[in-house]
């Protein structure tokens, strides 16, 4: 009987019916709950909000429309409903913030509310809600950025110490350039190998106690690894797994991929950590690594110093430390050379503070105003973390008016902040000198935020400062940069992933002096 039934179109169509009939009537009843919530678009049933503005990428190729970064779309969402609006993803609540005024209220005076993060399915599934970046807000948390931090700075993060990792992979960049020149000619350089190998080098020093040479197949693989697997979480059908997490476990495509990518990562990083376990002498740490097995060493049997956070941990100092500096720097060569008369000034600083004798030092910061105020200008109007990290509301709390309910996603926009107007004459313009006062003096600006704010700020900060200066200056004193004979500038809005990237570009070097 229930055979025939299931094979009438009849039931068919009334069950269709009956599903759609309880979605809605779900969805409605989550609104009603949802009381004086920011405003925002109106969502449709099941799926929310599924504007142009969150398709994911690999949809909008296939569809061939133009779009807007999501950044972008959600700032202009911010001149409808304003600087605290709402959207849906499916039935979850997702506020945008908007503007440095609300982003700062809400980071800094809602501190203790809004820094947990919330569980997104694919980061869940990868990170078990362990590490430093996506781990859940609270004790645990406090207790191993405090030690993670602590241990940085022990191997010279903020300090002059450190110099000379940092100066070791400029060394190894100008000499390959000088090689790849002469092999490529005319035809330019894609620096993007040469940069990230330098960069990842400089955390894996700090935190695994080795450098890897650029010729490492294991190393450039596992670099490689990285880039995809960022790709993968948000430029793909991967995306899906945050709507159906069971797709995470089909052997096909690339959720397939996405698990193959995980596991050699997995295996690269688990190998140094066995190998740290087998060789520590607890009184003469190497890294942070070996700070971390001392510290499981001493703790008590209900520390949360385990292998399995440690490992986390790594993963998350790898990835972090490599990708956003990395193309913080590829887009400060890409601004350079698209405004070459920007490059030469900053040349002719570094000529006058530094000269050739020598190469430049953290302690010529105070010296080089126009060289940090062109870094600062690139990553104004870059924001490689465009949206931040996702922030969540830990308990129901009224914020500027409005109720903002617990499990609440938030998006602290960044690119809001930096092309807002109201703070930035003419923000979409390219000019250092809005960072220099009128004795040419640096200026900072608290509507300036490339490593957020708050409790949440990227523990790298300092790290990335001091390698973009060091690069920065050091490349510029060897080599002058420009594209191509003939080559147009690649597109400036950048590729946008977990960070924004430049689309990819190359350079001719040519050695000064």
């Amino acid at each position: 009987m229930l055979l025939l039934w299931s094979n009438s179109p009849l039931l068919a169509t009334l069950l269709v019916f009956v599903a759609a009939y309880l979605c809605v009537h779900s969805h409605l009843k989550r609104c009603r709950r949802l009381a004086n919530i920011p405003p925002g678009p109106k969502p449709l049933p099941i799926v929310g909000n599924f504007g142009p503005f969150l398709v994911p990428a690999f949809i909008r190729r296939r569809l061939g429309k133009a779009w807007k970064p999501p950044a972008e779309a959600l700032t202009e969402q911010a001149a409808a409903y304003g600087d605290v609006f709402s959207l849906f993803v499916g039935t979850q609540l997702l506020v945008v913030l908007n503007g440095c005024d609300v982003i700062r209220d809400a980071l800094l005076n809602y501190a203790e509310v809004f820094s947990d993060r919330p569980n997104i399915p694919a980061v869940s599934i990868m990170t078990k809600r362990k590490g430093i970046v996506f781990a859940p807000y609270g004790p645990v948390w406090r207790k191993q950025r405090k030690f993670c931090h602590a241990s940085l700075r022990t191997f010279g993060v903020g300090k002059l110490s450190l110099e000379p990792c940092i100066l070791q992979g400029l060394a190894t960049v100008k000499s390959e350039l000088l090689r790849l020149r002469d092999e490529e000619g005319e035809a330019g350089v894609d620096m993007t190998p040469l940069v990230t190998n330098a960069v990842s080098n400089v955390i894996c020093s700090l935190a695994l106690g080795e450098r890897f040479p650029r010729d490492d197949r294991q190393f450039a693989t596992l670099l490689g690894l990285m880039v995809r697997g960022l790709e993968l979480c948000v430029n793909s059908p991967a995306v899906l797994i945050n709507v159906f997490p069971a797709l995470y476990h089909l052997p096909f495509g690339v959720f397939g991929e996405l698990r193959r990518v995980e596991r050699d990562i997995s295996a690269f990083l688990k190998n140094i950590i066995v190998k740290h376990r087998d060789t520590l002498d607890p009184e003469n740490p190497r890294d942070l690594v070996d700070m971390y097995l001392a510290e499981m060493a001493a703790g008590a049997e209900d520390s949360s110093f385990n292998e399995d956070y440690l490992f986390y941990i790594i993963g998350d100092l790898f990835i972090a430390g490599t990708d956003t500096t990395a193309n913080s720097l590829l887009w400060i060569l890409l601004y350079l050379v698209v405004h070459p008369d920007v490059q030469d000034k900053v040349q002719a600083e570094v000529d006058e503070v530094v000269g050739g004798g020598r190469v430049p030092s953290l302690t010529d910061r105070g010296r080089l105003p126009f060289t940090e105020a062109t870094i600062m200008e690139v990553q104004r109007l870059t924001a490689v973390v465009p949206l931040g990290i996702p922030h969540m509301a830990s308990k129901t709390t009224d914020f500027r008016g409005f109720t903002i309910p617990q499990g609440t996603v938030l998006l602290p926009n960044l690119w809001s902040v930096h092309r807002d107007p109201a703070v930035w004459e003419q923000p979409d313009t390219f000019r250092p000198e809005r960072f220099l006062d009128d004795e040419g003096k640096l200026v900072r600006k608290e509507c300036f935020m490339p490593f957020g704010i708050g409790r949440r700020v990227c523990m790298g900060e300092q790290l990335a400062k001091m390698e973009l200066f060091l690069m920065v200056t050091g490349l510029l004193q060897a080599f002058t940069f420009r594209l191509p004979a003939g080559a147009p500038p690649p597109p400036m809005h950048g590729r946008f992933g977990l960070t924004l990237a430049p689309c990819p570009f190359v350079v001719c070097a040519s050695p000064r002096g």
